[in-house]
């Protein structure tokens, strides 16, 4: 997919961290988290501008995924390490959170695209792909954008004010 189909991806996968984090009364952080997730949501896609790095390779994996949450959680608890442990474990957790579902969402998206993914590389070189559209079909970007704007703005009806 394109960067507004894995931005969708993302909006739909961020939702229920949103929605827990407006339940337990953290607006800010759960802006901040969807904020993230948008800005991340084609981080994978790296892999297009790294000489050596084949697309859809090492950086479409489950392994990624937890690299990057790793990374985000580090950061969360750097930001939260001045406001005490329970601040920074609330933000790195977040940040782990957040860094790993975003990059599963962007596999999700790319899995149903003919060219697929190896999300469990390099444990297994088993390929999946569910083949419903290519990347390039802006009618299936628009509707995961779609989609993920309408989970969000259904999230932000029930949460509590």
């Amino acid at each position: 997919m394109y960067r507004l189909g894995h931005q969708g991806a993302a909006l739909v996968a961020y939702a229920p961290l949103g929605l827990a984090l407006l339940v337990a009364a953290r607006p800010t952080l759960a802006v901040v988290g969807g904020g993230v997730s948008l800005a991340l949501a084609s981080v994978p896609d790296v892999d297009q501008r790294l000489p050596g790095v084949a697309h859809r390779g090492v950086t479409h994996t489950l392994g990624f995924a937890l690299a990057v949450g790793v990374g985000l959680g580090a950061a969360g608890w750097l930001l939260g390490r001045g406001a005490g442990v329970d601040t920074a474990a609330e933000f790195a957790a977040v940040g782990f959170a957040v860094g790993t579902t975003v990059v599963v969402s962007h596999l999700l998206a790319d899995v149903i695209t003919p060219m697929g993914i190896t999300p469990f590389w390099p444990v297994s070189d088993r390929h999946y792909t569910l083949d419903i559209c290519r990347a390039d079909n802006a009618a299936a970007n628009y509707a995961l954008l779609g989609l993920g704007i309408a989970v969000t703005v259904a999230v932000l009806a029930v949460a509590p004010r």
